[in-house]
């Protein structure tokens, strides 16, 4: 059984017992969540595709930890001008495991 969820502005196919890196999300450590906003549910062939959203379906997780992506390097430069720039991001992400599945 999968579902496709949509995560933080994200749309993730999701299993049970299955850790998903996202976009940070608030809440501590080991705090539990409930996404509602899914899309499709496959149930052993059984597929239910929402419009948008298929009703009553839901997936909860539980947050394991936060952590940041690696380091994205920004440099600009104009040739002949002297102009350089150069900038550094990393983005804040959170790990979850995937506790069930309701469809």
């Amino acid at each position: 059984m999968y579902a496709i969820v949509n995560i933080a502005g994200q749309q993730f196919k999701v299993q049970k017992d299955q850790t998903v890196i996202v976009h940070r999300l608030p809440g501590e450590d080991g705090k539990k969540l409930e996404f509602n906003e899914v899309v499709m549910v496959d149930d052993n062939g059984k597929v239910k595709v929402g419009a948008p959203v298929v009703k009553g379906a839901s997936v909860t997780a539980k947050i394991v930890k936060h952590l940041r992506g690696d380091k994205v390097i920004i440099f600009k430069k104009k040739r002949r001008k002297g102009y350089q720039k150069q900038s550094g991001h990393r983005q804040n992400l959170t790990k979850i495991m995937i506790d069930g599945i309701k469809a």
